[in-house]
């Protein structure tokens, strides 16, 4: 099993109580504790405000961490779970993510989605158009994006985006294996009758439902879609994110569950920090060090082949991230 971490940017209020002049050392400082040790990839989120409230907490935006991450690393690869397609003109991105592949050498990973959090769109001025419409615009924009990175050009009369002979130089480092140019293709979502189909057309990566009934099933409906658009369900690397609160004993993850509901009570009220916990208990990533290797292992028996870890307390706390690089990485597989 691979596996990618998550660094603090401020959208779960994960740098809450850290003053703006220090966030980015305690993101860096992170990320470059990742480079250093077994973590194939680092993640950031594609969000502008808060959750699980909008507050005026920081929020830092995706791409311009990715750049600069790719610029302090050396090793990790280097991706966003996910870019929402609506937010930035395809073309744009494409630039955006071929400039980011440059600085770091060829570590970038695109996570691409249609996008779900309404206050964030309206407040922005995007609207926020009905499922069908952000579906349609995630397609096109995959091909946008697909063809702007192999030939360095990009032309599409679509319903949604018209580009006309758009150039996209210098092209991405990155080559696939028939050594046309290329950024991996994450399509995150487990929309079955769109959003995996798109997944079977165009993605090297899916990122989808990681509790071991809800991985299945998704896997079996890329499955099929994969046979009806004719391609390599095998080829497909299968992802989930996990939110990990983890502990040597059930009295300790219980104490670090208190530790976040205690920091999150004073932005967001008693209510919204409880449902924030309830993302953690009874999840697979959540429990005592021999409770996680297990459930993550059945997760790999089904073809759960990269695990994509956040841990809340990561920006002010390092054990948790420690303990898990100890005892359950080396359990389940680690980078070579």
């Amino acid at each position: 099993m691979r596996f990618g971490l998550f660094v603090p940017q401020g959208w779960r209020l994960d740098l809450a109580g850290i003053e703006p002049s220090g966030q980015w050392d305690a993101i860096q400082a992170l990320a470059r504790h990742a480079d250093a040790g077994p973590w194939e990839s680092i993640w950031v989120y594609d969000h502008f405000h808060t959750v699980p409230a909008p507050t005026d907490e920081a929020t830092h935006e995706a791409w311009t961490l990715m750049a600069a991450l790719g610029a302090v690393t050396r090793r990790v690869r280097l991706g966003q779970m996910c870019t929402c397609m609506a937010y930035r003109n395809p073309v744009y991105l494409a630039k955006v993510a071929a400039t980011t592949d440059i600085i770091s050498g060829g570590r970038v990973e695109m996570g691409i989605g249609a996008g779900w959090y309404e206050q964030e769109w309206r407040a922005y001025g995007y609207g926020f158009p009905p499922p069908r419409q952000r579906l349609g615009m995630l397609d096109e924009g995959v091909q946008i994006l697909a063809q702007a990175w192999r030939t360095g050009r990009a032309t599409l009369d679509g319903r949604y985006y018209q580009v006309d002979d758009a150039i996209v130089a210098p092209r991405p480092l990155q080559q696939d294996g028939g050594g046309v140019r290329g950024i991996p293709l994450w399509i995150a979502g487990g929309g079955e009758k769109v959003t995996l189909r798109i997944a079977a057309r165009y993605a090297r990566y899916t990122n989808f439902d990681g509790t071991p009934k809800g991985f299945a099933h998704k896997s079996a409906i890329l499955a099929a879609h994969c046979r009806d658009v004719g391609t390599d369900f095998d080829a497909i690397v299968r992802s989930a994110n996990y939110n990990v609160v983890i502990g040597h004993t059930a009295a300790e993850v219980e104490n670090r569950l208190r530790q976040l509901r205690d920091r999150l009570v004073p932005i967001v009220g008693p209510d919204d920090a409880e449902r924030v916990l309830s993302a953690y208990r009874g999840m697979p990533a959540c429990g005592p060090v021999e409770h996680v290797v297990a459930n993550l292992r059945e997760l790999q028996r089904l073809g759960m082949a990269y695990a994509i870890c956040y841990f809340p307390d990561a920006a002010y706390d390092r054990s948790s991230v420690e303990l898990f690089e100890r005892e359950v990485i080396p359990a389940l597989g680690a980078r070579e």
